[in-house]
C-alpha cells in the first residue's frame, strides 16, 4: 500500500469558514482520506512545530457548522499543549520521511507557515506540489484587503519552491506562469492546469422534475419566483451590480425574489452589505440568510427557479457548477475561469455584466419559461467532474513529479 501523503490543513482545520479554498481544502482531504492516502498536519505555531492532527482538529474537518470569521481559533487547552510540546522538544507527530509519499500543500500559507515549510519539505519522501487558486489580490488590488495584497508577492514566489503546481483553472495556470517569467524566475516548477471537481447530487437528491424548473417547496398562491445568488459578499463578487440590477426590475413590477446566501467578508463586503439591508429596509423581496451549512445550500439550490453568479473575477466560480449540477441555469460571466465553466452549456453567459445587461437577463429567464427548461435540459446533462474524479486526476499527476533540489 502507497504511503499517504501529507497535507497541510493548518488554516482549515481550525476555522469554522466554509467558502472557497476551505471548501476545497475539506473537499479534498475527505476524498483522500476515503482511499487511505491522507495524512493531515498542522503547523501548530504554539509548538513551533509541524505534527499530525490531533481529533478535535479532525473533527473540525467534517463537522462543519456556518461560521461567519474565517479567522482561526485555538482553544485554551490546545495551546497549552502546543506550549508544553515546546517546552519538552517533541517537534513531530510523524517520525520519518517514510512515512509519507509526498506533500500537498492546499492553503495559501500564512507568513509563518511559509517560513516553516523548508522543514516540512526536509520529512517529506515524494514530491511536494501545491494547489494555485488564483492571483486576484495582485491584480486587482482593490477588491482584496490589504493584509491580503501585501502577501501575495511573496506568496506567489513561495510556490517556485515546489515541485509541481497544479492550478485549478486554465486562466489561473497562465497567470501565474506569466508572473513568474516577469520576476524573472528561470527555475521553476511545471504548472498544470487541473479544474476542480464539485459535490455531485444523487439521484434522490434532484428534483423530480426532469427539467430541473419547479421549484420543491409547495407552492402558494402568493410564492414568488425565486433568484439565487450563493458566494461571499465582497468586492470583487459584484453585489452591488446585481442589486442594483434587481432594484430597476422591482421598480418595473417585475415579480420574483432575490435570495442572497454568504458571508460577508468584513473589509470589502461592507457596501453590498449596507446596500442589503436598506433595499429590505425598503419593502423589496429580497432575502439574506448569510453563511448557512451545505444542507442549506443544497435545499436553496433546489428552491430556486435559476442562479446568478455576478462575480467578475475567479479563480474557477465552484457555485456555477454546483449550480447546473443541479439542474439550475445559471447567469453568468462569458470570461475568465467562469466562462470556462459555462461553455459546456445551461448558463446564460454575458460579455458585460453591469445593471442593464444583468437585468434584461433576469427578466428574459422569467419571462421565457421555454428558453429555462432547455437551460435546464443542458445543465442536467452536463457530465460534471466530482471530487473523487478530481482526487484521481490530482494523485496521478503528482506521481509525474520529481524532486527538484
Amino acid at each position: 500500500m502507497t504511503a499517504p501523503l501529507l497535507l497541510d490543513l493548518t488554516h482549515t482545520c481550525h476555522s469554522q469558514a466554509h467558502t472557497g479554498i476551505q471548501r476545497v481544502a475539506r473537499s479534498l482531504y475527505t476524498a483522500l482520506a476515503a482511499r487511505g492516502a491522507a495524512q493531515p498536519v498542522t503547523w501548530d505555531l504554539h509548538a513551533r512545530a509541524w505534527r499530525s492532527l490531533e481529533a478535535w482538529e479532525i473533527a473540525n474537518l467534517a463537522n462543519v457548522t456556518a461560521g461567519s470569521k474565517r479567522s482561526a481559533r485555538w482553544p485554551l487547552a490546545a495551546r497549552l499543549r502546543g506550549l508544553l510540546r515546546r517546552r519538552l522538544s517533541r517537534t513531530s507527530a510523524f517520525r520519518s520521511p517514510l512515512s509519507n509519499s509526498g506533500l500537498l500543500e492546499l492553503e495559501i500559507p500564512t507568513v509563518p507557515v511559509a517560513a516553516a515549510l523548508p522543514a516540512l519539505f526536509a520529512q517529506t519522501r515524494g514530491p511536494c506540489a501545491a494547489l494555485f487558486y488564483d492571483a486576484l489580490a495582485l491584480q486587482f488590488p482593490e477588491f482584496a484587503p490589504p493584509k491580503t495584497v501585501a502577501r501575495f508577492p511573496a506568496y506567489l514566489q513561495e510556490l517556485s519552491r515546489f515541485d509541481g503546481i497544479a492550478a485549478i483553472s486554465a486562466d489561473s495556470r497562465d497567470v501565474l506562469l506569466s508572473y513568474w517569467t516577469w520576476l524573472g524566475l528561470r527555475d521553476t516548477p511545471p504548472v498544470e492546469a487541473i479544474p476542480l471537481g464539485i459535490d455531485l447530487p444523487s439521484v434522490a437528491s434532484v428534483d423530480s422534475n426532469p427539467l430541473g424548473c419547479i421549484p420543491s417547496k409547495p407552492a402558494t398562491p402568493a410564492a414568488l419566483p425565486t433568484v439565487l445568488c450563493v458566494c461571499t459578499l465582497e468586492g470583487r463578487k459584484n453585489h452591488l451590480v446585481l442589486l442594483a440590477a434587481c432594484e430597476q426590475l422591482w421598480t418595473r413590477g417585475v415579480r420574483f425574489e432575490l435570495r442572497l446566501i454568504g458571508m460577508a467578508q468584513a473589509e470589502t463586503g461592507r457596501t453590498a452589505l449596507a446596500r442589503v439591508r436598506a433595499l429590505q429596509a425598503a419593502g423589496w423581496p429580497l432575502r439574506y440568510d448569510g453563511p448557512v451549512d451545505d444542507t442549506a445550500v443544497t435545499t436553496a439550490y433546489r428552491e430556486c427557479l435559476f442562479t446568478v453568479y455576478p462575480s467578475l473575477l475567479e479563480g474557477f466560480g465552484m457555485p456555477v457548477l454546483e449550480s447546473l449540477a443541479l439542474g439550475k441555469p445559471c447567469i453568468c460571466s462569458a470570461h475568465g475561469p467562469v466562462g470556462e465553466s459555462a461553455r459546456g452549456g445551461g448558463c446564460l453567459a454575458l460579455d458585460d455584466i453591469n445593471p442593464a445587461t444583468l437585468a434584461a437577463a433576469i427578466e428574459r429567464l422569467l419571462a421565457a419559461p421555454a428558453e429555462l427548461a432547455a437551460l435546464a435540459t443542458a445543465a442536467s446533462a452536463r457530465q460534471l467532474k466530482s471530487w473523487g474524479a478530481y482526487t484521481d486526476e490530482l494523485l496521478a499527476w503528482q506521481r509525474t513529479l520529481h524532486r527538484r533540489s
